[in-house]
This record gives C-alpha cells, structure tokens and sequence, in this order.
C-alpha cells in the first residue's frame, strides 16, 4: 500500500489532527502515483469549488477543472517535477462547479520509495485569488505609470522623454539600414503674448488643441509626434526624404490653419501659426544625433527671423 499521510483511519484515530487538517483554508490532498488516484482530499474542497469530496477520482478530473489555457502547462510541469522528485507549486486558475474560476496555488511534496521512485505526492491547495487580484491591480497600476511616464500630461501625446528614447532607436536604425531619417521641430508664433493676453488656461488649452491638430497629420505607426516642452513640439519621420518631410511640413500648418485659433497679439497672423525647423539625414557612425537635432533647431530659428508662419528646410 502507498503512503498516504491522510489515512482516514490514521486520521480518525488521531480527531485533533483530524479537526486541524480539515479546518485549515489550506486544502490537503494525496495521489497515488502508480495509480494517479486521489487517495484523499480535504472536505474544504467542495466549499472551495463546489465539487464534491467524493469526485475526485484521479487526476484526470483536477486535469479537467483546470482553466484549458493553464491546463498544459501546470499538468506538464508537474509531471515532470515529481518524475524528477523534486517538490514544487504550481498557479493556474480552477474551474468551479457553476463555471466560474478561482486563482489556486498547488504546493507538491514528492514522497519516494525505499528504492528511490515515486510513492505518492502530498499537496495542499492554497485559495490565492485575492493575491492575484492584488497584482493584477499593481501591474496596471505599474502599466499607467509607465504611460503617465512617457506621456505630456498637458496635451497627452508623448513627452520629451519618449522623444529622446524613440529618436535614439530610430537614428541607430537610421545607420543600421541606411535609410533617411527627418525631423521637425515646431514653434508657435508669439506664443508667449498670447499667453500674455489670453491667460495660462486658455493658452494650455491652445496646447492641447494644436497637439490635437498635429496628431491629426500621423498617419503612419512609425512617426512620433511629441511636445518638445513649453510650446514647442516635435516630429521624428523615419525613412522619410527631404521631399516627404516638406510635404509633412506642409500638411502641418494646412491642419493648424484649418484649427483657426484665434491669436489678437500675433504680429503675422489673426490666426494661431508655426514655425517650423526641417531637416533629414542619412547617419553615419561618424555623425552625432545631438548635432543633428541642433542643426533643426537652426533651421527653426532661421524660418523665425525670415518672418514666421512658414519652414526651413535648407
């Protein structure tokens, strides 16, 4: 006969053990290995799960009350671990009787024989659903970080930090593959008088609908259009030539005319306008992203002093 901690004769003989096994929340149980039958399994199991004590027959029946997409990978891992005899836990998700499922830890002890193979293994199953609500709710709340972090909290298109990370990744794929690599970067006109006559709160609801308007223009994934901080943006076109990063230029300020924001203190315009630096490069080894980001930058500021509301893409 296999040893099987759980003897209901044992247990019987001993009520104290017999009261303290079956009252845990801790859920004992034993299979035999030769035969893969559940030799026991404590009484809480039919208020855990609903299903009664007496039909646990084999492991075939936990196999089933498993949900089918942990099924494969508990059932193989724990049979490969008692093979091996080493003890071992396992997490999956436990169908019920009324077809709901409920988060359950296994925790195996593997009994051997005198000569060494595999008598029987000994568990307990662990209610852990609670916990794993828990995570869920902490890997969400880690996930929204994550996002808050890499997003302008004012507009709520990416920041300056997932603008420096996404520029990095593209200009060494830039050198990798040899393609065209452009960038824009966007400055509104007289921002600071509107600012002046308008108030903070209308002017950062100017930022948020001329954001809008940029995001309009993105049309493909791989573009990045960002806030460059205060009331600058920026847009990094990968595998983009000189001619398509003017035809973007373009499509931006159509987009922020078609806005109409109104701008009483702009010296060019009734309207809110842009100035706007372009450029493009094929880097090499040799070149320098930052270099390259202040050579825009110079192309900003040349379209600003040739009288603003237009690009500079020389």
């Amino acid at each position: 006969m296999p040893n099987n901690p759980f003897d209901e004769e044992k247990l019987a003989n001993s009520m104290v053990y017999k009261t303290l096994l079956e009252s845990t929340l801790a859920i004992p149980w034993c299979i035999d290995w030769d035969s893969k039958t559940f030799s026991y399994i404590g009484p809480q199991i039919e208020k855990l799960l609903g299903w009664k004590q007496n039909t646990w027959r084999t492991v075939q029946d936990w196999a089933e009350r498993m949900h089918e997409e942990d099924r494969d990978r508990v059932v193989n891992t724990c049979v490969a671990q008692s093979m091996a005899g080493i003890d071992h836990e396992a997490d999956y998700r436990a169908l019920k009787e009324d077809g709901s499922f409920l988060w359950i830890r296994d925790v195996v002890h593997v009994v051997r024989k005198p000569n060494g193979d595999v008598d029987c293994l000994v568990g307990f199953m662990f209610d852990i659903s609670e916990r794993k609500k828990q995570e869920e709710q902490l890997q969400k709340l880690q996930r929204q970080l994550e996002e808050y972090s890499y997003k302008d909290g004012l507009t709520g298109i990416a920041n300056r930090r997932l603008f420096d990370d996404f520029y990095l990744r593209e200009w060494l794929n830039a050198i990798r593959t040899q393609k065209p690599l452009s960038l824009i970067l966007i400055d509104l006109d007289y921002f600071k008088q509107y600012n002046d006559l308008n108030g903070h709160v209308i002017g950062d609801t100017c930022l948020r609908q001329i954001a809008k308007s940029l995001e309009s223009c993105c049309t493909r994934p791989r573009d990045l259009v960002a806030r460059f901080g205060g009331e600058e943006f920026a847009w990094i076109l990968p595998e983009t030539n000189e001619a398509a990063a003017a035809m973007m230029a373009d499509r931006i300020m159509d987009a922020v005319r078609a806005a109409r924001l109104p701008h009483k203190a702009s010296a060019v315009s009734e309207l809110v306008t842009l100035s706007m630096g372009v450029k493009t490069i094929i880097p090499s080894d040799l070149d320098n992203r930052m270099e390259f980001l202040d050579q825009v930058d110079k192309n900003l500021y040349v379209a600003k002093r040739q009288g603003r509301n237009r690009y500079c893409a020389a």
